[in-house]
């Protein structure tokens, strides 16, 4: 598990670096086909997905609203990229087993 988690380490920091980051480390996985990397590219796309919701939701229900599931998927993010850093596959408090399932097919 050790030699795994060292190997996917990097892409799965890149993972967290924008949309296209999440492209880059999942085109590059799919040789070697990390599950430590997919498993942070899943929690990525989740959070895209925290954020568009956000986006939607600040400009047609509240500003309020948007700006405050923007500031939990960005608490969010810095989680996931510190648990990347450190080598852990921990999902996202509350949402992140459900990116896991919803997202399984990216392995």
């Amino acid at each position: 598990m050790q030699d795994t988690i060292k190997e996917g380490r990097t892409l799965a920091i890149v993972c967290y670096f924008t949309f296209v980051g999440l492209i880059i480390a999942i085109i590059m996985n799919l040789e070697k086909r990390n599950p430590f990397t997919f498993f942070h590219a899943r929690q990525m796309l989740g959070l895209i997905i925290m954020l568009l919701v956000s986006n939607v939701s600040e400009k047609y229900i509240s500003s309020w609203l948007g700006t405050a599931f923007w500031s939990i998927t960005f608490v969010a993010w810095l989680y996931g990229l510190y648990t990347a850093y450190k080598g852990e596959q921990k999902p996202i408090p509350v949402v992140g087993d459900y990116f896991q399932d919803w997202f399984r097919t990216i392995s």
